[in-house]
């Protein structure tokens, strides 16, 4: 049958090798292939089974996967017994060798047909054709039981990667796997049952406590709480009122609720996350990439040179044996396998976007966890990345001479037909508009504000341009005031003013303090006025902070700091910052629960808005880096120790075990060591 070859984004090949193996046997071949995880197996193979691969729907049992090897070694142990403890005068010549071959089978056999297969394939240079070589070149000198365990050990290693992969995959999977399959439709005041997709926009959804919403809309009840952890991480409960959008994945915790649905169900915002993390997987790292590049000329060059360890001493030693120097050769063969870094390193990258993404972090791809563990200043947005992007009224002044009540009523009523942010500050801190007030020639004054006749007489409420317009005195000077201010007059008379701020973050303080901890320089680009922004960068700690910026000002800016050799990250909206997004090393976006465009335009996407989420993205990579670069490091001077004591001759092939099979066992357990991390801000 005909077999198509798999490619990476990068164009490289990525079939027939033992990574490959290794993930179709845990059922995650959509790891290497970036394909989508909902998937259980979508790799393009058109062969017959017998190559290897795990061709079925689910992954096999631990205990199928390890029922050839448990044979192997029961019959590896009699025949040891036989050799050294219980000897018997039988056990010898064909029945020996009987004995050893049937231990071999089940665990050499698979290997030995892969590197057939490969070969067929056009992929001589394998890692199932090193340990062909080395575990037949064994038995060829009659080393029956280190050919056998040799095999052995390898098939063991295979079976406890497959269970490391299988566990990054089901920790990725068991993040995306939010959206039920069906939800609860009411028509005629009668429920039904209908699949997810099936849902149409208007639809009402009832929500039972303890479901799962299948698709965003409207809260149509009074109040609802919801677990948000699935879209933000954030197990607080989220108490929303009627009207509030409410996405695909948040739980209701109460009282049962219904919900107008607004969005298509492959539109919803949790299905772009899930795309989003599935794509991934695609985008691979540098390293990973070096790594596949160097394993592909890093096998045939260890082939060539365990042959030059065979035949060249012939012409240098005087007592040169073939026995003992094919032996070397064999020992070389099986410590040069490259298993612990094809395996390991994209395992750690894996582990790393999962625990990202546990912490309501989204990485567009491996190579970004590269970039941010590099990033030596953070560039950031104010409103809406330390602030909450929400206007609150923080004073309000009113001369003794008016009652500020009646004012607050009559401001309150004017405003009311502006949608401006301002406006909504205000009328959430005045409450409900008294419609029994009625302005009249009530007009917008664009760049000033607005005014109206009420009771006969002028109001105007808007900035101090606008009583300057009007020839309205006041005794104050409004640049002493660091929040944005609403100036009021009535009847040509100043009557007061009311200050509006942008409440900062809770956590954005901690977040700048875990920054500098980090050795990170932080650097606040605003275009919001300047003192606003000085006083916002004083109170969080903010390294430099600049106001009065147009998106032009923020890109020279951020040339600046890289041109001072510093990696940079920004942290903005990524829509209306989107020109210093592209400059910037790595953009960040405040996604929440916010833009789609958002997470389109960003490399990363914190999920709840919070600031303290950005030192928690630079942490994980670090920590994922660090495990990379330990699990590189450990394979090249363990294996390369060893290759040197078995090409002298003063390693076995029981140490050649340890620095193939022992060294991937041991990266691999580090490289699962980033999915157990607690990466808490």
């Amino acid at each position: 049958m005909k077999h198509q070859h798999q490619y990476n984004s990068k164009g490289q090949q990525i079939c027939c090798t033992q990574e490959q193996k290794v993930y179709a046997q845990a059922g995650a071949q959509n790891l290497v292939n970036g394909l989508p995880l909902k998937n259980e197996h979508d790799h393009d193979h058109e062969h017959s089974d017998d190559d290897g691969h795990d061709h079925s729907n689910a992954a096999p049992t631990t205990f199928r996967m390890f029922l050839p090897a448990l044979i192997s070694f029961v019959l590896l142990l009699t025949g040891i017994a036989l050799d050294n403890w219980i000897q018997q005068s039988w056990f010898t010549s064909w029945i020996r060798i009987a004995i050893y071959i049937a231990a071999y089978l089940p665990v050499g056999l698979p290997v030995v047909k892969d590197a057939a297969t490969s070969i067929g394939k056009g992929e001589v240079f394998s890692e199932f054709l090193l340990m062909s070589i080395a575990t037949i070149g064994a038995f060829i000198i009659q080393e029956y039981p280190e050919g056998v365990a040799v095999m052995l050990f390898y098939a063991v290693g295979e079976v406890f990667q497959t269970l490391a992969v299988s566990r990054a995959k089901r920790n990725i999977k068991a993040l995306l796997d939010q959206r039920p399959d069906e939800v609860t439709i009411i028509k005629d005041n009668q429920p039904f049952t209908v699949k997810a997709e099936q849902a149409a926009i208007g639809d009402i959804i009832q929500l039972k406590p303890g479901e799962k919403l299948g698709l965003d809309g409207e809260l149509l009840s009074e109040t609802a709480s919801f677990n948000t952890s699935a879209l933000t991480g954030e197990s607080k409960p989220d108490t929303k009122s009627k009207g509030s959008p409410v996405l695909a994945g948040m739980i209701n915790l109460n009282t049962v609720s219904q919900v107008k649905v607004t969005t298509a169900y492959t539109d919803s915002k949790l299905s772009k996350i899930l795309e989003l993390v599935q794509s991934a997987t695609a985008q691979k790292a540098p390293t990973e990439l070096f790594i596949r590049k160097f394993a592909k000329v890093y096998t045939p060059i260890v082939v060539f040179l365990a042959i030059g360890i065979c035949i060249v001493p012939y012409f240098f030693v005087d007592d040169y044996v073939f026995r003992d120097w094919l032996y070397r050769a064999l020992i070389f063969l099986v410590i040069s396998c490259p298993c612990a870094l094809v395996i390991s390193i994209p395992l750690g990258y894996f582990g790393g976007i999962g625990a990202a993404s546990r912490n309501g972090i989204l990485f567009k791809g491996s190579n970004y966890l590269d970039i941010i563990a590099s990033i030596q200043h953070v560039v950031m947005d104010k409103t809406g990345t330390l602030t909450e992007g929400v206007f609150k009224v923080q004073e309000v002044v009113i001369q003794p001479e008016f009652n500020k009540d009646e004012i607050l009523k009559w401001v309150n009523a004017l405003e009311s037909i502006s949608s401006h942010p301002v406006c909504t500050a205000i009328r959430e801190y005045a409450g409900e508009v008294d419609y029994s007030i009625h302005p009249q020639n009530a007009e917008e004054i664009p760049g000033h504000g607005l005014k109206a006749s009420i009771n006969d007489k002028e109001l105007l409420v808007g900035n101090f341009k606008l009583m300057d317009k009007f020839n309205i005195a006041y005794d104050m000077n409004p640049t002493d005031i660091v929040y944005t201010i609403i100036a009021i007059a009535y009847d040509g008379k100043f009557a007061g003013y009311i200050t509006i701020a942008d409440n900062i973050k809770g956590d954005a303080k901690l977040a700048i303090e875990q920054l500098h901890q980090l050795n990170i320089k932080a650097t606040m680009l605003s275009g919001d006025k300047t003192s606003v922004v000085k006083d916002v960068a004083g109170k969080v700690g903010i390294d430099n902070a600049f106001g009065d910026m147009l998106p032009e000002d923020k890109v020279n800016k951020v040339k600046e700091i890289k041109a001072q050799k510093q990696s940079v990250a920004f942290v903005g909206d990524g829509v209306n910052d989107a020109p210093v997004v592209a400059l910037s090393d790595a953009g960040i976006a405040m996604g929440g629960l916010g833009s789609d465009a958002t997470i389109e335009t960003a490399d990363i996407v914190i999920q709840d808005d919070k600031p303290g989420k950005i030192p928690v993205a630079i942490n994980i990579g670090r920590q994922t880096k660090k495990i990379v670069w330990q699990n590189i490091t450990l394979a090249f001077v363990v294996k390369g120790i060893v290759l040197i004591l078995g090409a002298g001759g003063l390693a076995t092939m029981w140490e050649a075990v340890f620095a193939d099979v022992g060294v991937a066992l041991l990266a691999i357990l580090n490289a699962v060591r980033i999915q157990r991390m607690q990466f808490n801000t």
